[in-house]
Parts: structure tokens; sequence; C-alpha cells
């Protein structure tokens, strides 16, 4: 796999196809489980939601449908994972095996170590993983000794803070080799939103008292958010296997990007209560009860990572798909068909996370043991979108 030794800039319509994944990385969180119960849909007979590679995109570029990677902010990064965006444009990453986190800063990507996080075990796909900043705080999803937990840590945010001593916001979450989830986010309605794995016990994604296999929704300090469906209980949404990025859209809905096993990677428009397949159902089954992806993808097209929501679609991050996939969305639905950008430029890609005034940042990931690592990884990269 080779990648330009400077930033390249590019637009329009990539042509899709199918790759094999990199040596290193071509089983890409899909061990540990057993096959889904039910036959995924055919690829010579693709559903609504079909994957891209049987449904090529338009020739035409709508709005929005542009995305020029403009530089690169900061290089030299070790296994890293999450992104968060503090007030005033700088950001912070965390590194999953070096238990880091590093502020950079958004204009010169200069970039100053915040010091390792105590209490992180790194492991297989566990470590420190995703990111948020509200209210002075940071928080982190981390694995742990026992569990994975959700930690939250003061930080002034100026020159020479330090992060404070990591206080339990969530802990008890299931951990394993494989299938750690670790994404956070604050929703508009100033909710915590984390997306979990079901760590290769596939039964736990069905099992509404484990956390494992869902999305949660709690308060800032760790409660059942109001609203919540199951009473007392801090589980959002059920049936995931391993989801990997939540974004919200403009109307305040909740997207979630979720790896598949051997067939069907899937991009899902979540609601509250709802049961989102796993282990039953892998793709869009059309099965009763379960909700189908609005989006899937081979898997060797994906390995769906972060999600972020900028100018009318959904920009989702490939690991072993080595590519940054635009969704077109128009409501619920998708208003045109995927389009892959970057592919195998940058290798496997990590994070996205949406900026002001239609930015994106993009995070690659060679450098987490299963990527091929040149020069200058892993990096941050500036992405305008128009």
């Amino acid at each position: 796999m080779s990648r330009p030794a400077v930033v390249k800039a590019l637009w329009g319509t990539a042509v899709l196809i199918l790759v094999a994944g990199c040596s290193s990385g071509g089983t890409e969180d899909r061990s540990g489980t057993a096959p889904p119960t039910s036959s995924p849909p055919s690829a010579s007979a693709p559903s609504s939601a079909s994957s891209p590679a049987s449904s090529p995109a338009s020739s035409s570029v709508p709005a929005g449908g542009r995305a020029t990677v403009s530089g690169t902010l900061t290089e030299g990064l070790k296994s890293p994972w999450g992104l968060a965006e503090l007030p005033g444009g700088d950001l912070l990453v965390s590194s999953r095996d070096e238990r880091t986190i590093t502020r950079v800063d958004g204009r010169t990507g200069a970039k100053t170590s915040l010091g390792e996080v105590p209490g992180v075990v790194p492991g297989g796909e566990g470590g420190l993983m995703g990111l948020a900043v509200r209210d002075g705080w940071v928080y982190a999803y981390l694995t742990a000794e026992s569990d994975n937990r959700i930690v939250r840590m003061r930080y002034g945010g100026g020159d020479g803070d330090r992060l404070g001593a990591p206080q339990p916001v969530l802990t008890g979450i299931p951990k394993g080799v494989v299938h750690n989830g670790g994404r956070i986010a604050f929703g508009p309605d100033r909710m915590l939103y984390a997306g979990t794995g079901e760590t290769g016990r596939t039964g736990l994604a069905q099992d509404r008292e484990s956390l494992g296999g869902k999305i949660l929704r709690m308060t800032p300090e760790g409660r059942p958010a109001p609203g919540n469906p199951f009473a007392g209980s801090v589980v959002y949404s059920y049936g995931h296997r391993n989801v990997q990025g939540i974004a919200w859209d403009t109307e305040g809905r909740l997207w979630a990007a979720e790896f598949g096993q051997n067939t069907w990677d899937e991009l899902n428009l979540v609601e509250a209560g709802k049961n989102y397949g796993w282990p039953e159902a892998e793709g869009q089954a059309g099965r009763e009860g379960f909700v189908d992806p609005v989006a899937q993808w081979r898997t060797s097209e994906a390995s769906p990572s972060g999600i972020a929501y900028a100018k009318g679609a959904i920009w989702m991050a490939g690991l072993r798909g080595e590519r940054l996939w635009r969704v077109p969305l128009s409501g619920a639905e998708q208003s045109g068909n995927p389009e892959a950008f970057l592919t195998e430029e940058y290798g496997r890609l990590r994070t996205v996370l949406a900026g002001g005034g239609g930015r994106l940042w993009l995070v690659t990931s060679e450098t987490d043991t299963r990527g091929t690592p040149g020069p200058g990884d892993d990096r941050i990269l500036r992405l305008e979108v128009n």
C-alpha cells in the first residue's frame, strides 16, 4: 500500500471498487463470533440499501459532495483513536495503546502532551478510546482491568493545564479482546451517548440487562437519562455487534456505524428502544422486530469507524476499506448512492470529526498493529467540504 509523500487535493465521485484488506488487517474486528443465524441478502440481488459495489455512484457531484484535503494538521501520532474539539478550535486526540491524551493546536498542529490516563489497560482492540468535551470536563471511554468504562477529568484548557484525576462516570461495560465499542459523544439533548460492543459474546447484544452491544444514553454524571426507553437503565438501543461511530444530523436524529461480521457493515438510524438485530440478523435482513440499516457495505469496503455529519451527508471513516464514505441523506433515508473518497490514499481511517464551516478532521490509523505505517503516520488531515 502506497500513500503520497505530500497531501493531494481530491474531489469528485470515486469509482467504487472491491478491494482486499491489508495483509495485517484483513480480518478487522471480525473474530470471536459465530455466524449470524439468518442469511444476509445476496449481493446479486441487493435491496434498496445495497452494497455500493452493486450500486455505482452517480457521475454527477451534488451540492455538498466534494471533499478536498487541504492539508495535514499534524503527524507522528501513535495509535490515535478518539478526537474532540475544544472551545477555540484546538483538538484533543487519544492514543489507544500509549494511554495518553495530546492537545493539538487547531491552526499550527503543534502538539502538547497532557499525560497518561491512569487505569487504562490496553490490549487487543481495547485501550484509551473515545473522547468528548463538555463544561470543563474531558470524558474518555477506556478499557480498565475488569471492564470498559467512561471516566471524566477536569481540564481548564489553557496553556500548561493538565488533566485532573479520572472520576468514574459509568462502569461495568463488558470488555474483551475484540468488539469493545468505544465511541462517545454529547447529543443535542446534552446527554452523553456511548457505543459499545458485545466483546465476541453474541448473546450480550440481545440481553437488555447487559451494557454490551448497545448504544447507551446517560446524564453527564452517568445516570439513566430522562426519557430512556427502559426504566432505570442507560440502554437506549440494543442488538448491536460493535458500534464504532455516532453522530447527529441537523434534525437531531442519531446515526451509528457498526461492524458486521463477514458480509455487511452498517449505517443505522437509531431510535429509542429499537432492536438492531445482532446476532439474529446482519445487514438488511427484512426480519420482523429488527431495524434494517439505511446503508450497508461489503466488509472489504468499510470496517466503519468514526462518523460525522456535514453538508447534508454522513461521512464515515473506513479501516479495512481505507476510504472515506459519503452517504447523502434526505430525511431518514439516502438521497443518493454512497460515494468513496481517498481510497487507499492514506491507509486505514479511524475517526472523522465535523468542525466549523464545513470542515472535517480525519484521523488515520496505520500504527494500531493492523496497518502498514509509513513516514509521518499517523496524522490528522484537514478536509474542506463544499
